[in-house]
């Protein structure tokens, strides 16, 4: 997912942009709506200007000049009614006010019409990210910074939300209004519009190459973004070493430094669109100084150089916006990049066609032949095993041996590289994930809880359960008697990953939830590790509560917690090297033996 930004400048610079316009399409009644207020913006713009030119042309010159038909047959049955200069002017007054007003109508109705798809466009896109990062594989999420992922979805989105608002909101608005007051050049004076757009594409040279910069350093800021919020997200998560190691000058520091450089690429892009605007005015001055110079060597009358003198002005917002366009594309598409990034990575555990659901009792779960790999690096080699249901079974081995990803398999967190795992004598990839993972119970040394009550972090993922369930699972975990203790008892909320509870609280709670799902297989990394002996006292407790009756597999650094498993598998290098109970490998003098003598001694 680090992609180098400069690499991606090589690409067609519209091609993220239209895979963007995709999430558009769904909405195109609302796009056409704002298409048709587009066109009568453009239609209004070009009318103010020819009310101007005809009410001009009779009060100066006495008759009405300039107008189109569709203006100049009512506004000629006016004048020869009403002949004073007065009365003239208000009724050029009331054309240019009327055709004003339909004109900011349209605009508004246009900016509505155009903003609210950019803005569900972004919720889409947001909720499609979110999902599709819930579906990753975990070596995939595990291998990206969470910061990161909160600024792809968070800051990148919003970006694109930017984009897809202004760009296509100018796209549909003022190439009509440019039109439009192009109608009334040449209606004017036709030799001097001719002139004067030949020098249009003078307009387009500082655009398309500050566009350029915008998107390489819209790319390098939001990289940089991502690598702010992830130290902030550390230094948050992590303020308790922090603050016992004296680390908060050293992450201040950090911070800064992120963040300056977050400010040096945000300068840059700033530097690049400002400069944009006055080039393209210094521009449009001079060709303005030029036709006027022409104009009167040409004897151009006052009237007509006036009112072309005042479209160029009034071209002027039209041309400055669409030449915005190209940047606001380049630094849209810098973001969208990042998005599609992780769009493009794929769900590697996916559900089968034709699957079915895993209905029957676990009986047997067997791994045959079965390994796995992190990329390159084998991490399970040839495992075979088998298990019966209400076994307990126990995995040893040193750090990296294996024995998280091994059970990892099972609920297909990740799939096997090479052999299988059955359940019931069929490959469990051949039924459903939810069905599957329903088998599964998980209870591990770091206990994931949310920032909600203690109800709901017991009845996570279970819809319409009751009151009395989750008590009852509570007490049966030993859990109820401290839940009761607190302020609002199940309706109080933990806090972010329950840090308004101890370590044997947490895992009292999350034994809970696993008490309340009531898996037929329960799976057991290192629950009791990092507690204190009061706090196992009660956790093992709940633990035992929670084995009964059910398949077990249990990791275990402590081999005094694992002494009364029916079958313990030694792990090494993501081999199985022993196998058998306590007192058969301790009589083996082998690995299980060594390791048992070291925790003894």
């Amino acid at each position: 997912m680090n992609v180098d930004p400069t690499t991606q400048i090589g690409r067609g610079e519209w091609a993220t942009y239209r895979r963007l316009l995709g999430y558009v399409f769904p909405y195109w009644k609302r796009l056409v709506c704002g298409l048709l207020c587009g066109v009568l913006y453009g239609v209004a713009t070009a009318a103010v200007m020819f009310s101007l030119k005809g009410g001009l042309g009779h009060l100066i010159d006495g008759e009405v000049t300039g107008l189109p038909s569709i203006l100049l047959n009512p506004l000629q049955d006016m004048m020869s009614v009403v002949q004073d200069a007065e009365r003239v002017a208000l009724v050029l007054i009331v054309c240019l006010l009327g055709f004003t007003v339909l004109r900011g109508v349209a605009f508004y109705l246009s900016k509505y019409y155009v903003e609210w798809v950019g803005h569900r466009v972004v919720m889409n896109i947001r909720n499609t990210l979110f999902s599709h990062i819930q579906d990753l594989p975990l070596a995939s999420i595990q291998g990206n910074r969470t910061g990161e992922l909160m600024s792809r979805t968070a800051s990148d989105t919003q970006l694109v939300e930017r984009g897809v608002s202004q760009v296509i909101g100018d796209l549909i608005r003022q190439p009509f209004a440019l039109v439009g007051l192009i109608v009334v050049l040449f209606h004017t004076n036709a030799r001097l519009a001719l002139i004067s757009l030949v020098l249009f594409p003078i307009w387009l040279i500082p655009v398309t190459v500050f566009g350029r910069k915008v998107r390489l350093y819209a790319r390098q800021g939001q990289a940089h973004l991502g690598d702010l919020a992830s130290v902030q997200q550390e230094a948050i998560f992590g303020n308790r070493i922090v603050k016992a190691f004296g680390g908060e000058a050293m992450e201040a520091e950090r911070f800064a430094r992120h963040a300056y450089s977050v400010f040096r690429r945000q300068v840059r892009i700033t530097i690049s669109r400002a400069a944009v605007t006055p080039i393209i005015e210094f521009i449009s001055i001079l060709t303005a100084c030029l036709l006027i110079v022409y104009a009167l060597r040409a004897g151009i009358g006052f009237n007509d150089l006036f009112v072309f003198v005042g479209v160029l002005v009034a071209m002027y917002e039209p041309v400055k916006r669409l030449s915005r366009l190209h940047i606001g594309v380049q630094q849209t598409s810098a973001a969208a990049d990042r998005i599609f990034e992780i769009l493009d990575m794929p769900t590697m555990v996916k559900e089968r066609s034709g699957a079915i659901d895993l209905t029957d009792p676990v009986e047997l779960i067997t791994f045959e032949s079965t390994s796995f790999s992190y990329g390159e690096k084998p991490v399970l080699r040839g495992i075979t095993l088998s298990v019966e249901a209400g076994e307990c079974v126990a995995l040893v081995g040193g750090s990296g041996a294996g024995k998280t990803t091994l059970v990892s398999l099972l609920p297909r967190f990740f799939d096997v590289t090479e052999g299988s795992i059955l359940i019931n004598g069929r490959d469990h990839r051949e039924y459903t994930l939810a069905s599957l993972r329903r088998q599964f119970g998980i209870v591990t040394q770091e206990t994931v809880l949310f920032n909600r009550s203690v109800e709901e972090n017991i009845a996570y993922g279970m819809l319409e359960i009751s009151r009395e369930a989750v008590e009852e699972v509570a007490r049966r975990a030993h859990a109820h008697d401290f839940i009761m203790e607190m302020d609002k008892g199940y309706d109080t909320i933990i806090g972010e990953r329950g840090n308004r509870l101890s370590g044997g609280q947490r895992q009292r709670v999350a034994i809970a939830r696993a008490l309340l799902r009531n898996p037929p297989v329960l799976i057991l990394d290192e629950a009791t590790s990092s507690l204190d002996t009061e706090s196992e006292r009660y956790v093992q407790a709940a633990l035992d509560e929670l084995m009964k009756g059910r398949t077990v597999f249990a990791i275990a650094h402590r081999l005094s917690t694992i002494r009364h498993a029916d079958r313990i598998f030694v792990l090494k290098e993501g081999r199985v090297i022993e196998e058998g109970t306590h007192a058969e490998l301790l009589a083996t003098e082998g690995a299980y033996r060594h390791f048992y003598d070291l925790q003894s001694s």
